[in-house]
């Protein structure tokens, strides 16, 4: 997509923020681009990548979320605020790579089992066709040479199949019986009539790895070696199978999945999922305001801030870091940083972190005009999601063009008064007006709903203007 249609695609979700969306699509094109550079050249090229800095509720994260799904790549979003230096009790920076292979490892398998579904199906109706009429016990023609049966034995007389075996000639009508009642049975299953049948299927469990004693790192949160030391226990140790009695339904899900495990080669996947994480991968780091500060400022609770600046610094850097599945280089990752940076500012950062960000966009504040687009205009908007919950209870919910107009400029009154927290003032004060609404729904006569500005003042009015109320409803 060329970064004109990036935005355009962004516009379909997102309102406003111009200069934020053009940043991100032309890092996207980018990425494109680099793949298609000479391969000396290729690996000289860095991400751009970006900074965003503005108040709650904007679009930052959706701007990230919405780009990463547009360019089909490995995409995650952690909290820089969760992470803490080297030597501390909580979760490590290397984490977020490793946060990042997985969804990417997910994501690949997913797409391998898509591209074999029919042939795993098949596979599984002829497994459930054995289970619900067990083949007949196979007889082979005697050897030559061997001894006669018992003389009260009647003398059986065989009869050689196309395919070159021997069969007693009384089971080759028994075998044609067999097939076409296998086959009706096969008719019965696609037209789903054996659902709550019941059929023995074999279950694998594996021993779980959290009963063993092993002695276990301080400072990590089971992402790191000890995470790789429990997931390589865990494929080592032998698994056991358990015969359980279950509907049709479920042992199609559960053979569904075996055969998905055999169709699918988990090296090809892993191969190509790292290989995604290193030149598309997608890392969003919110909150990297609550890890800047003034620096040299002295104890209290803030005293690792700087050092998860300086662990974060060789990961946006570009390094290798280790995963269970292998060794993964950061250097092409794109990282797209976000902070509202109410009380810190951007060049309270290290110096060399702030290198590393060379794209800084500023994202307005979001106005009453704004408010009314976001309710109206996005694919997934308010309104919208409002009305098919209703329609969920056989109602129609309508919202007039005043009626939109007024919960927008409660919405950015509130936000005035209060705590800014932009387009998520919207939900608190939706959720608000529509709750008498949504409880007594199914039980309401007049399924027709108008929602109108006097209904939204009505409403609203007592909880606006009482100022206890306000601290604690919206």
């Amino acid at each position: 997509m060329t970064p004109r249609q990036i935005v355009a695609e962004l516009d379909k979700y997102i309102v406003g923020q111009n200069a934020a969306k053009k940043s991100v699509a032309i890092a996207l094109r980018n990425r494109w681009r680099r793949q298609r550079v000479a391969e000396d050249l290729r690996e000289e090229i860095a991400p751009n990548n970006i900074i965003m800095i503005g108040p709650t509720g904007v679009g930052k994260t959706e701007i990230a979320r919405r780009l990463a799904r547009l360019a089909g790549a490995p995409f995650v979003k952690v909290e820089a605020s969760k992470f803490t230096e080297v030597g501390y009790v909580g979760r490590d920076v290397e984490s977020m790579v490793r946060d990042l292979v997985d969804v990417a490892v997910n994501m690949v398998r997913t797409e391998r089992e898509d591209e074999v579904q029919d042939e795993a199906e098949k596979r599984v109706e002829d497994r459930l066709l054995d289970l619900l009429i067990p083949p007949a016990e196979s007889q082979t023609a005697p050897a030559a040479g061997a001894p006669a049966g018992d003389g009260d034995k009647k003398e059986r007389v065989w009869f050689a199949t196309p395919a070159g075996q021997a069969e007693p000639v009384e089971d080759v009508a028994g075998r044609e019986r067999r097939e076409r009642t296998r086959e009706k049975f096969r008719q019965l299953l696609r037209d789903g009539k054996l659902e709550e049948r019941e059929v023995e299927v074999e279950v694998s469990q594996s021993m779980p790895v959290e009963n063993m004693m092993i002695p276990m790192g301080g400072g990590m949160d089971g992402g790191g070696m000890d995470g790789n030391l429990m997931d390589m226990l865990q494929d080592w140790l032998p698994k056991k199978t358990k015969r359980r009695r279950v509907s049709v339904a479920e042992a199609r899900r559960i053979l569904l999945q075996d055969e998905l495990d055999k169709l699918v080669n988990m090296d090809e996947v892993v191969n190509e999922s790292l290989d995604r994480v290193e030149d598309m991968g997608i890392i969003f780091l919110d909150e990297i305001d609550k890890i800047a500060g003034e620096r040299g400022a002295a104890g209290g609770p803030d005293v690792s801030r700087e050092g998860v600046q300086r662990d974060l610094l060789p990961i946006v850097e570009g390094s290798t870091v280790q995963t269970k599945y292998g060794m993964v280089r950061t250097d092409h990752v794109l990282f797209i940083a976000a902070g509202a940076f109410h009380v810190s500012k951007p060049s309270d950062l290290i110096p060399e972190l702030q290198g590393r960000f060379p794209i800084r966009v500023e994202l307005s504040s979001l106005t009453q005009d704004d408010f009314v687009r976001i309710l109206q205009e996005p694919k997934n908007a308010l309104v919208s999601q409002y009305r098919a919950l209703a329609a969920a209870d056989g109602a129609e919910l309508v919202f007039t063009d005043d009626g939109v107009r007024e919960v927008a400029r409660t919405a950015a009154q509130l936000n005035e008064r209060m705590e800014n927290i932009g387009a998520r003032r919207l939900h608190t004060v939706l959720t608000t007006l529509l709750e008498d609404v949504m409880f007594d729904l199914p039980d309401m006569a007049e399924k027709h709903i108008v929602v109108d500005a006097e209904r939204v003042r009505n409403r609203l009015k007592d909880i606006v203007e009482d100022e206890d109320l306000r601290k604690y409803i919206l």
